[in-house]
């Protein structure tokens, strides 16, 4: 499948070819967040390039969700930039970012649970426009369709109804979805809440797959082996503020993350 995405200064549109994938970075840099006396927030800091993998971690309260929901665009920061190339996005509302190239799958689920896996699919493709910004021909839809089917392996639920999906399956279903807006990046949230061991290693070996097309994934998730394990870089918030970055490994061997987040006896 040719997952392509325009230059980030115009609407996304179906792309034609896999070379077109467009290297993009997302950066986020400053951000705040008071509410009231209380800063939650304070100067933090994100990169995301194309094809990287990047945890955002922390313990409950220490302003993690609230740093990933001004990237999303579900909160918006008092003060810093959130960038997608040159461009800035900060005060564009969540379905202009997509637009942009940043799309957001959300811990609940996302898909319509009255369609079938096609029909779920399918809706998205119809909201697409091709390099004329026309939409896409019933032909192309189909095709598309077919190929993000096979690729995230939910062809054979093609007539499945959404609401009859096990977590793992909805998950494909809601990133294949995700898939057909061409993103540049992917923001998850939780994606390993609530599913079991097989379908642990099965969103993750989607991750990868994402990873390998040039997309940029921003992960961030309670379940740190689990995430640590498919990161190329993670960033460890802690009390408002960025702790410390680096990889998987600097992370866990690091005595200031072991104190107070993941604890001394803590092995991957």
């Amino acid at each position: 499948m040719s997952l392509v995405a325009t230059e980030t200064t115009s609407s996304t549109s179906t792309p034609d070819t896999a070379s077109q994938v467009a290297k993009a970075k997302l950066d986020a840099t400053g951000l705040k967040k008071t509410y009231g006396a209380r800063t939650v927030v304070q100067d933090v800091s994100i990169a995301v390039e194309s094809g990287e993998v990047v945890g955002l971690l922390g313990p409950n309260g220490a302003g993690k969700t609230t740093s990933f929901y001004m990237i999303v665009g579900l909160v918006r920061a008092d003060a810093g930039k959130i960038m997608i190339n040159d461009r800035d996005i900060t005060r564009m509302p969540i379905h202009e970012r997509s637009r942009m190239g940043l799309s957001y799958l959300p811990q609940e689920a996302s898909i319509f649970r009255k369609l079938s896996v096609s029909e779920n699919i399918r809706a998205v493709l119809e909201l697409q426009l091709d390099a004329d910004g026309q939409s896409l021909s019933r032909k192309r839809i189909d095709e598309e369709l077919d190929r993000l089917m096979q690729d995230l392996h939910v062809d054979r639920l093609r007539d499945s109804p959404a609401l009859a999906l096990s977590g793992g399956e909805r998950r494909r279903v809601e990133i294949a979805r995700a898939l057909a807006t061409y993103p540049h990046f992917i923001l998850l949230d939780e994606p390993f809440a609530g599913i079991d061991p097989i379908a642990v290693i099965e969103i993750q070996r989607i991750i990868g797959f994402l990873k390998a097309r040039g997309i940029g994934v921003l992960i961030t998730d309670h379940n740190v082996r689990e995430t640590l394990n498919i990161c190329d870089h993670a960033y460890i918030i802690s009390e408002g503020k960025v702790l410390t970055q680096g990889t998987s490994d600097e992370i866990v061997a690091n005595p200031d993350v072991r104190r107070v987040y993941l604890g001394e006896n803590f092995r991957m």
